[in-house]
């Protein structure tokens, strides 16, 4: 394996000079385009229409993301042979890898994504070989195309986390790992998130923290108490999509997958978001599913990353030259959501 960084500024190196503004959701957007299937979500778009894929990309990057996700969430043996295409696997991760790094360019870095398998299964001793197994072939062929670090995520099971941060150790690039919590704040075996924060960063994690299902007010206590639990980094990803305390996790709502449209956020709700993690000592902040390119830049714009303002424009609300400015809207709050 190799592991050159591309970018001069890896990622340890921008998390010590302040956050680090990740991406947005890819296969649920994916599918809305056309692009994915609803229902198994497996990533074979990085061959089937590797513009589309470009195309996001370049969306979270002018956006202001640092980090591009190379798409190879599901893209394990395993599920993808649930769809028929196990003989696929080192393609799919191959050309996922290759679309990010050729838009990155020099701009971002390009992380290869472990996801759940949906294979693990402590009461099956064999079933964390299989992981192992499945996880060092997508690290094998990811590094071949010069990834610069590794996210591993949406990890229900401590213990198929804990395997995501074996294996990507062995890379010798940053980790990030982040665990995924459903109607209770635990981890399948129990751990709440300090003790599951605590286990990751002991075992190497570089980065910690909680991605997926909960949308930001529902997720930022975890964050928070990760953040209380370990010295390291702490990253902290929700969903754009509005959850309840009765129903924390989107996917297990009615609405999901083809319903989900008027849970989505408005921008202002992400932008928010952002700053509070920030405030809360949050270095890798990001998004997921639901989150696209408006949420994206909404965050950049509250972390600073870009400026709120997109060149000189003349607003005049005497004379008015646009719907903008004759309702008088840059003089409203706008609520957050």
């Amino acid at each position: 394996m190799v592991g050159e960084a591309a970018v001069s500024r890896g990622l340890l190196e921008r998390l010590a000079e302040g956050p680090v503004l990740g991406d947005g959701g890819y296969l649920l957007e994916m599918e809305k385009r056309g692009y994915v299937r609803a229902g198994p979500f497996t990533p074979e778009v990085s061959l089937t229409d590797p513009e589309a894929l470009a195309q996001l990309h370049r969306e979270f990057l002018r956006a202001g993301a640092e980090v591009l996700q190379a798409l190879t969430f599901y893209a394990s043996e395993d599920k993808l042979a649930t769809v028929g295409l196990a003989d696929k696997v080192d393609d799919i991760n191959r050309a996922a890898v290759r679309i990010a790094r050729d838009v990155a360019g020099d701009d971002a870095l390009v992380a290869g994504n472990l996801s759940l398998t949906w294979v693990y299964d402590p009461k099956d001793p064999a079933s964390a070989g299989r992981v192992r197994a499945m996880f060092d072939r997508q690290l094998e062929v990811m590094m071949d195309e010069g990834i610069d670090l590794v996210i591993g995520e949406t990890y229900s099971w401590l213990g198929e986390a804990l395997i995501a941060q074996e294996r990507a150790a062995r890379t010798g690039l940053p980790t990030v790992i982040t665990m995924s919590f459903e109607k209770e704040p635990r981890a399948y075996e129990g751990d709440p998130p300090a003790d599951c924060a605590r286990k990751l960063r002991d075992a190497g994690a570089d980065v910690v923290g909680v991605n997926c299902l909960r949308d930001p007010e529902r997720t930022l206590p975890i964050a928070a108490e990760m953040r209380a639990a370990v010295d390291g980094f702490v990253a902290c990803q929700p969903v754009a999509f509005r959850t309840t305390d009765q129903e924390p996790d989107f996917t297990a709502s009615p609405a999901f997958p083809f319903a989900l449209d008027p849970l989505q956020l408005p921008r202002q709700a992400m932008g928010a978001f952002a700053a509070r993690a920030r405030d809360l000592g949050i270095e890798y902040i990001g998004s997921c599913c639901g989150s696209v390119a408006g949420h994206v830049k909404a965050m950049a714009q509250a972390l600073g990353k870009i400026p709120l303002q997109e060149g000189d424009w003349r607003v005049d609300y005497d004379r008015p030259m646009s719907a903008y400015e004759y309702y008088g809207h840059a003089e409203r709050e706008i609520p957050p959501s």
